[in-house]
């Protein structure tokens, strides 16, 4: 289709347009089938200056599109597309926007022996999964934090506080021990509490903090939850639950230069002993 000149855009009525910005700039002619056909495709490339004003012209494109006996099959099922993807990014705003910041304390699970668990039960594990996921979730909400990202079978949460970080560890390993899971094997978690201070960014926690919490959670073994001398000393009125925290030595995290103390929790309902922690030291 050959470009439209400006001496001929300006001949042409406003309706023969899907667009006319607010400098009087002409967009999306729609005055034929061959630039309708265009416009549909070029729809998505236009910089509206309003939410308001993408909705009016995509109306008119479809009117003029129905009046030509065009279908727009494509351009739906392109909106549709970025619908769901504008759709996800204002949920992940949403729930971004809600998250605390400053020091913040994270905990980290992962379910131990997943790819043994995944390769025994087959498509049956999404269900496990999910179930899983469910009771982190009950619990890290009844301590009164949140859940921040799910990759995988690792689950990450973020609390204002240690306390309430070593709450929800606690009744989740207390919960996960008491539960009948149905599975080939016994599952376990292994969880790891830091406190520090990560950039919250639109798109979540960045920074040192966040891979640390992770480095800890790796060093754990099943059921047991290991914290960082961080996350302790957080601890101004003591662990809660009527548990306490059993010093493991300094170890050295994967990709930190300096050990750090690592303490396990110890407590009714809880296993008491494990292999060596899984780090360098």
């Amino acid at each position: 289709m050959a470009k439209l000149s400006d001496a001929r855009r300006a001949q042409l009525p406003r309706n023969a347009f899907a667009y006319i910005d607010s400098q009087g700039r002409r967009r999306l002619p729609i005055y034929d089938e061959a630039h309708i056909r265009s416009a549909l495709s070029r729809f998505n490339q236009v910089a509206f200056e309003s939410d308001a004003a993408r909705e009016q012209a995509r109306s008119k494109l479809l009117l003029a599109a129905k009046r030509h006996g065009v279908v727009p099959v494509g351009f739906i099922e392109a909106q549709l597309r970025t619908e769901r993807t504008r759709g996800q990014a204002d949920a992940q705003a949403r729930r971004v926007a809600g998250l605390p910041s400053g020091t913040v304390t994270f905990l980290m699970t992962d379910i131990e022996g997943s790819t043994a668990l995944l390769a025994d039960m087959g498509v049956k594990y999404g269900a496990l999964l999910a179930e899983v996921r469910r009771v982190q979730r009950e619990r890290v909400r009844r301590a009164g934090g949140q859940d921040v990202e799910v990759h995988a079978d690792e689950f990450l949460a973020v609390f204002r506080d240690p306390a309430r970080a070593l709450d929800a560890a606690v009744t989740i390993q207390r919960r996960f021990a008491e539960k009948d899971w149905r599975a080939p094997r016994p599952i376990r978690v292994r969880i790891g509490i830091h406190r520090g201070h990560p950039n919250l960014t639109e798109t979540g926690y960045i920074g040192l903090s966040v891979h640390a919490v992770s480095r800890v959670c790796q060093a754990a073994h099943g059921g047991q939850i290991v914290v960082s001398r961080s996350a302790k000393d957080g601890l101004t009125d003591g662990p809660p639950n009527g548990v306490t925290l059993r010093s493991l030595g300094q170890h050295r995290l994967r990709g930190f230069p300096r050990p750090d103390t690592l303490y396990q929790v110890v407590g009714d309902g809880l296993a008491a002993r494990f292999p060596k922690l899984r780090t360098t030291l």
